[in-house]
């Protein structure tokens, strides 16, 4: 039996209402709790949430599948408030004991201190921008990969708490030229494949 966490980043704002990630969200509930041998919780961080509880539900979960819309290249910031408040609790309660290093030799050892090594994560984001502008010479994004670029700091935060990767999806163009219907197939897809790797 596989716990699951999943983690909908995305809360209205301005003119973003969250309507897709609230889509995939429960497309991802949905799906996971028609496989026999996965226990799933969620959190929407748009709502009310306790960060004692959702450290537990850290804790508890084998996977952790975070979704969440990119903002000005960063995530959303309820959700990066989130991420303060529920890690810090978590700090010498199962997320992390330290930054890892040591008093006598500080210079080395930094990001080593997590609790979390047992688990891994599933990333997916949801872009304005198009594929090409991170594939293509010349364009935005100096052919660097979403992984390796805009989201290379929220990947390393996960492994300073001792997390692994175990797979990262991306969702591009969904505001000019988004086809809901495709873009969950290919997820569906994704998901599929992951837990057969599993």
């Amino acid at each position: 039996m596989k716990n699951i966490f999943i983690i909908n980043g995305s809360h209205p704002f301005a003119h973003s209402g969250g309507a897709f990630n609230k889509t995939l969200f429960n497309s991802t509930i949905a799906y996971f709790n028609t496989l026999k041998d996965f226990q799933v919780k969620a959190t929407y961080v748009g709502e009310h949430y306790d960060a004692k509880e959702e450290v537990e539900k850290f804790k508890w979960a084998d996977i952790i599948i975070y979704h969440t819309p990119i903002w000005w290249f960063q995530i959303p910031f309820g959700f990066k408030k989130y991420i303060d408040e529920v890690f810090t609790e978590g700090h010498q309660n199962g997320i992390y004991k330290s930054d890892g290093r040591s008093r006598s030799n500080p210079e080395i050892n930094y990001g080593t201190g997590g609790l979390m090594h047992d688990k891994k994560y599933i990333l997916t984001t949801s872009w304005n921008a198009p594929k090409t502008a991170f594939t293509l010479k010349d364009e935005f994004f100096d052919q660097k990969s979403v992984d390796d670029g805009v989201m290379f700091g929220f990947h390393k935060m996960n492994a300073f708490t001792g997390m692994s990767l175990l797979a990262s999806h991306h969702f591009h163009d969904m505001e000019k030229n988004a086809d809901v219907p495709h873009e969950l197939k290919q997820y569906q897809a994704f998901l599929d494949r992951v837990v057969a790797s599993m």
